[in-house]
């Protein structure tokens, strides 16, 4: 008799809960499954040989069919077998099985000869679970687990897609047939309409599932679904025994997956990198077009005519600064950062790196980049310069048109009166006074001299600055200075005659001579002040408004020495008409040297003093003005002055992070997040700032003493903020990415932060050609000229004369670890084949996923061996152009 106890060695391929007792009776359920599942299990083996058995107790108690069952499964040849009928004779043949099966490192445990001879169903049993655990299950290996757990292992990783299937055991996780169903449908999908199973309806499930296991994978009915309903708990052993002929119908198709996934996994990554590269292009192109389509705009320097238009085209280009740069900020931004994702994931994957098309280098972008802020710098000044230019000229030609209109309005009719020939026929009293009032107009063309000079200086200013209507104003300016010129010769003239005619007249009205003596520079300094009252003003200061406010306290300190004046002159004009009422002289009733009169002097004496409280009014409301815009700039000025530090401080302090080593680089990783949650929360303090700038550029202020911060200064310094930090972040993930890729322990990450920033003498994150040369030296490289020139070649592709740190950290990663080679993925494509040095279309189909079959046989060059067929495609070639220079 031999005792089954379990080997506790390497071939301890299950622990047994329930040893087989044979005081202890089993389960009725249980034993009826056994017996159907054993004998169904025995019989799919016996059949190879020809022969079955009916009865698992009876049909094995001579021992021939024992010995039989066991050589067929072993593939090995049992003692010959005693023939008689003799009890001796079946005990010895059964000996010799169980010998046979203790010689494959099982020790039986309560088992003897003489039960199974004596037809002990419980033993029976028990004997047929031992060879069924270790023909059939022993040798299942999952992941590094074996026998039960592997083949639970087996059975959860397969029906881990359905949702509806969970199995954590070998008795009621079977109960509803699906797990059956799954198992078949992951293998042979074709086999079993999977969508159409309920799990309410367990009776058809677990039909189906042994109906379509019997009929096209060659395994027997070994279970019965209303036993299996019906039992509370189904018998563990007859599940895993039917359990197991799954998992060896197929595992043959384990290898080709295997190989499949390995395909897979090399196929997707490459098929990403075509993608993120095509993603590049298409991104630097869309980039570069803006660029070139924006700065001819920028550089377009043609001047409006007016200030609406110009200030219009200011407005366009806040919008341009506000709307439609920082999207396009952002993409350069994220350019460069899937630039660097994409070298970094070819590095690691063993790939040639990406060189982009010609003129869309990272490089390429930024120059073009800088281009464009070239323009829009020198766009914005010229902008502002514009404005300010045709603010001067409006001024001065609204200045032009008062002046002109004042002069214009004095000439008329004076060319008709300097021509008239009145002194003919006069009298000596009107000669008198025609040679008196005549003084007097060359008293008044000598104070309207300086109009005329004034007028004409504004005029030649006007083209100096190019002002769109010069033409009118030139002609004009002509105009008056002809008629100027033709009233100095008339003038003259006119002087001339009436000199000539003096010396026959004697009597002169003193009165009235001196009357109009000093009513006409009276006349002619109100005429002024009302220009001057009326005269716009620009200012941009508080102390420009000061002065103006002062210029105009001062004149109306003179206002009562020119109102005794005016009483003067009144009083002048009252002295005459008493000497004619008194007199009774005959006169035409005006004064004939001037044609100013009394209501005329209070007239505008009126409108003097009626101006002078509305220049008052405009000068308090420009002053408020000046103060609202003093308020402005101290405004921007308070912000802009923390704004403008506080982004340079955290400038440094994302370059010291980038630099020092500080815990990991996960809890690098998380400061720098924290830093780019802090800047990103800092963003309302810049837009209200730009809200104070606009406000500032609203109001025209050009210019603020109290900062030297401009908006431009902390735009560039706030875009260089957010590129640095999403620049520094990128380079901590590619670390990571680079570190877990290549299996780089933080100890040596952090080896080689020190020896990068020991070499980096600079404290700039970058090393030199020489300084990287002599960081290697140091490690213990023995580098010649060319092998240095092939490290170099490798850190730095581009050519840049310079070693980035993520550079050098892939570099020493590549010195460390291993990746996927274009040997074994050759080998992967070989199992797929079936060993054949070609693989065909259908093949690929069937083992690879719809999209990646198709990209290789896209790709894949037709076979030219002579052992080739037709359709037959070269999977060698292209296994080795995933890892060269290729079109791929």
């Amino acid at each position: 008799m031999y005792n089954m106890e379990h080997y506790d060695g390497e071939n301890d391929y299950m622990q047994q809960e329930d040893d087989w007792d044979r005081d202890l009776l089993l389960d009725p359920a249980w034993e009826k499954q056994q017996r159907k599942t054993f004998t169904a299990w025995c019989n799919s083996h016996l059949r190879k040989a020809g022969t079955q058995i009916e009865n698992i107790e009876e049909d094995f108690r001579d021992g021939l069919k024992l010995m039989l069952l066991l050589e067929v499964i072993s593939g090995e040849r049992l003692a010959k077998p005693e023939r008689g009928k003799m009890r001796v004779h079946k005990i010895s043949n059964v000996n010799k099985a169980l010998d046979f099966i203790a010689s494959k490192g099982v020790k039986l445990v309560s088992i003897g000869a003489e039960e199974i001879v004596d037809g002990n169903a419980k033993m029976t049993l028990g004997m047929i679970w031992t060879i069924i655990l270790r023909f059939a299950i022993q040798d299942i290996s999952v992941e590094e687990t074996s026998a039960k757990e592997g083949l639970l292992l087996w059975c959860q990783r397969k029906t881990a897609p359905y949702k509806n299937v969970n199995i954590q055991n070998f008795h009621i996780s079977w109960k509803d047939g699906l797990g059956f169903c799954a198992l078949i449908h992951r293998h042979r999908p074709e086999l079993i309409d999977y969508g159409k199973l309920r799990k309410d309806d367990p009776m058809t499930n677990l039909n189906t599932a042994f109906d379509v296991a019997e009929k096209y994978l060659d395994i027997p009915k070994m279970l019965d679904a209303e036993d299996i309903i019906s039992t509370l708990r189904p018998d563990e052993k007859a599940v895993m025994t039917y359990v197991s002929c799954y998992y060896h119908a197929f595992s043959g198709k384990q290898k080709a997956e295997t190989a499949a996934n390995r395909i897979c996994k090399v196929l997707a990554v490459n098929q990403e990198n075509e993608q993120l590269m095509e993603d590049y292009e298409k991104l630097a192109s869309d980039l570069l077009e803006w660029i070139r389509r924006t700065i001819p705009w920028l550089e377009n320097r043609m001047p409006e005519n007016t200030m609406q238009a110009m200030q219009q085209k200011l407005e366009d280009f806040r919008d341009y600064r506000r709307l439609h740069k920082p999207p396009k900020v952002q993409e350069k931004c994220q350019l460069e950062i899937n630039f660097n994702t994409l070298q970094t994931k070819l590095r690691l994957s063993n790939r040639p790196a990406f060189m982009p098309s010609e003129g869309k280098m990272v490089s390429d972008i930024n120059n073009a980049w800088g281009n464009l802020e070239g323009a829009e710098k020198g766009y914005e000044e010229w902008l502002l310069n514009e404005i300010r230019r045709l603010e001067r000229l409006d001024h001065l030609a609204e200045k032009f048109r008062q002046k002109a209109a004042i002069h214009e309005a004095w000439t008329e009719g004076k060319e008709d009166m300097l021509q008239k020939r009145d002194y003919e026929t006069a009298s000596l009293s009107e000669i008198k006074a025609l040679l008196k009032k005549h003084e007097a107009f060359e008293s008044d063309l000598a104070a309207h001299q300086d109009r005329v000079e004034q007028i004409a200086a504004i005029a030649q200013e006007l083209n100096e600055l190019d002002y769109y209507d010069s033409p009118s104003v030139n002609a004009r300016c002509q105009r008056i200075c002809d008629q100027w010129d033709t009233l100095g010769g008339l003038t003259q003239k006119r002087s001339e005659a009436l000199q000539r005619t003096e010396k026959l007249l004697e009597t002169i009205d003193q009165l009235y001579l001196e009357f109009a003596k000093r009513a006409a520079p009276f006349n002619n300094w109100m005429e002024g002040a009302m220009e001057d009252l009326q005269d716009t003003f620009i200012v941009h200061t508080i102390e420009e408004i000061q002065g103006l406010s002062t210029a105009h306290e001062q004149f109306k300190a003179t206002l009562p020495e020119a109102d005794k004046e005016r009483l003067a002159i009144l009083g002048i004009h009252n002295e005459i008409a008493k000497i004619v009422q008194t007199y009774h002289v005959n006169i035409a009733g005006t004064n004939p040297y001037t044609t100013i009169n009394p209501q005329e002097i209070n007239a505008k004496w009126d409108k003097v003093r009626q101006l002078v409280p509305q220049r008052d009014q405009a000068l308090i409301e420009e002053h408020a003005r000046q103060q609202n815009n003093e308020r402005l700039r101290r405004q921007f000025a308070n912000q802009a002055n923390v704004i403008g530090p506080w982004i340079q401080t955290k400038m440094e302090e994302i370059g010291r992070i980038s630099i020092e080593m500080h815990g990991t680089l996960e809890d690098q990783l998380t400061h720098l997040r924290q830093y780019e949650k802090s800047i990103v929360n800092y963003k309302p303090k810049i837009d209200q700032l730009e809200g104070d700038h606009q406000l500032i550029q609203e109001a025209l202020i050009f210019d603020n003493k109290h900062t030297n911060y401009t908006m431009e200064h902390i735009r560039v310094g706030w875009e260089q903020l957010l590129t640095t930090i999403a620049r520094t972040i990128n380079e901590i993930e590619n670390q990571i990415l680079t570190r877990d890729a290549k299996g780089i322990s933080q100890e040596q990450l952090n080896e080689f932060r020190a020896s990068f920033n020991h070499f980096d003498r600079k404290r700039t994150g970058i090393m030199d050609p020489e300084d990287f040369k002599t960081c290697l030296i140091s490690m213990g490289y023995n580098l010649g000229e060319n092998e240095f020139s092939r490290i170099m070649s490798i850190v730095d592709p581009n050519r840049m004369g310079l070693v980035t740190f993520q550079a050098f950290i892939d570099f020493m990663s590549r010195e460390t670890a291993d990746t996927d080679t274009a040997d074994q993925v050759m080998a992967s494509f070989k199992v797929l084949a079936g060993d054949k040095n070609y693989i065909l279309a259908d093949e690929l189909r069937r083992e690879l996923p719809p999209d990646q079959a198709e990209y290789c046989i896209a790709r894949m060059a037709p076979y030219t061996g002579p052992d080739g067929v037709p359709g037959a495609l070269d999977y060698m070639s292209f296994s080795t152009a995933l890892y060269g220079e290729s079109d791929l």
